[in-house]
């Protein structure tokens, strides 16, 4: 789901469902990708709303690798064997940094919150015949294993903070009683319906439905018919300074 207003929001939010892999591909940082001509790189999060047994995703490799190992490994298939395979559950979250070669498994259904960039490089692809981008995307890769993940913090009540970094804070929230949601100030906010149903500022909410309080707006009402559970997202301290 994306929002298009003038000017376009610094980030965008997505629904993924995969009964598969999908490809192992990588993004630039924002200098990496304005020497290629593009407005900004890529940094996002995944946070896991249901995932079946077994199932992994992938956040960069299990132990430093060279240029020439992962250009190999990236031609032949072998690069599958030298990630960093994590088991996801419902609940998970996961900050993905620019140059953090990634992948995402079968049996997941995610909320992605990331910078509005569509550049992504694929290194594999499982034979899909899609086009793999080796030169730009071994350029931006960091081939070592991923950043140790943020723990959860209790921010303001009934808000728990999951993933923070220069470009967007997420928080998380479980609604069971009217909640004030109070003015947006100078910053806007998305909010994520991942769970539950209700009206928000009198109109009605449902699971997957976003919503975007623009800066500026005004304080609004949240009223569960059922438990909802939200995400909240908003500029990062990067976009504050």
């Amino acid at each position: 789901m994306r929002f298009q207003i003038e000017p376009p929001l610094p980030l965008l939010t997505k629904l993924i469902f995969t009964s598969e892999r999908l490809s192992v591909q990588v993004h630039p940082n924002d200098a990496q990708a304005r020497e290629l001509g593009l407005e900004n790189g890529k940094t996002e999060m995944w946070y896991v709303i249901c995932a079946e047994p077994g199932a992994t995703l992938a956040l960069g490799f299990r132990s430093a690798i060279s240029a020439e190992q992962a250009r190999a490994a990236a031609l032949s298939g072998a690069i599958l064997d030298l990630l960093d395979w994590i088991p996801a559950h419902a609940g998970d979250t996961f900050l993905v940094p620019a140059g953090t070669v990634h992948a995402i498994g079968a049996g997941l259904t995610i909320c992605e919150i990331q910078q509005n960039s569509d550049t992504t490089y694929r290194l594999f692809d499982y034979g899909r015949g899609r086009e793999l981008h080796l030169e730009n995307g071994l350029a931006v890769s960091r081939l070592t294993p991923g950043e140790p993940q943020p723990a959860p913090r209790v921010t303001s009540a009934p808000w728990t903070e999951v993933a923070a970094c220069a470009y967007f804070v997420t928080e998380i929230a479980t609604l069971d009683s009217v909640y004030r949601h109070p003015a947006a100030g100078d910053e806007f906010k998305l909010l994520v319906v991942l769970e539950g149903s209700g009206r928000i500022a009198g109109q009605p909410y449902r699971a997957g439905d976003c919503w975007l309080a623009e800066a500026a707006a005004e304080g609004f009402t949240v009223e569960p018919e059922s438990p909802t559970r939200v995400l909240r997202s908003g500029p990062g301290r990067g976009l504050l300074s």
